[in-house]
């Protein structure tokens, strides 16, 4: 599937077969295509849990304001992130480059990150959002439909999942074989309400 018809036949579908279970070899293409989102600096922060267990899916849905999607699709994912990603051994992010990149990068990292809360939790957020589109397209290219959800109670959901500290959950996408079709698109802004070039237009 070429990506402008992975982008156009996207949709949020909230009805899933609950018999399919997708193959693991697939799961894991497609977490790995995941791994692929660009992150600032190579950070990597976003952290992704893969939920297949009947009972923990049947707990998420309680806490998502009893979406059936939750427990009935393939996989439900918690896309999350590591706040302080940044200061976990950067010198990591950078080991495969050429070591005069690393070393004008690695240090940059702490000094553009550190003590500052509000632009680790934007970062974090902006990682995820990144992270979940290539998720929903290449659920799609693969053949499957997705769902981005924000409708559930991220404490709880945190509690269920286990989320360490320092982390935050972002949004949930589940992710399987539709058996109905999304509705119709509820309608579209025309381009010239939300583009401009060079700038906003005066008044």
């Amino acid at each position: 599937m070429q990506t402008t018809e992975a982008i156009q036949s996207r949709r949020a579908v909230k009805h899933y077969d609950p018999s399919y279970e997708m193959p693991e070899a697939e799961v894991r293409q497609l977490m790995e295509l995941a791994l692929l989102s660009p992150t600032s600096f190579n950070i990597q922060n976003w952290r992704f849990v893969v939920v297949q267990d009947a009972g923990i899916k049947k707990d998420l849905r309680a806490v998502s304001w009893d979406q059936a999607q939750v427990e009935e699709a393939c996989l439900t994912i918690l896309l999350c992130a590591k706040l302080d990603a940044h200061a976990d051994d950067p010198a990591r992010y950078w080991k495969d480059a050429p070591a005069a990149v690393g070393e004008m990068l690695v240090p940059m990292i702490g000094q553009f990150y550190d003590g500052k809360d509000d632009l680790q939790r934007d970062e974090a957020m902006r990682s995820i959002g990144i992270a979940a589109q290539t998720i929903m397209l290449a659920a799609k290219a693969m053949g499957y439909d997705s769902c981005p959800m924000i409708g559930f109670d991220p404490a709880k959901v945190g509690e269920i999942i286990g989320l360490p500290e320092k982390h935050v959950v972002g949004l949930m996408i589940t992710v399987g074989k539709a058996i109905k079709p999304a509705h119709p698109r509820g309608g579209q802004l025309p381009l010239e309400e939300v583009v401009f070039f060079d700038g906003f237009p005066a008044g």
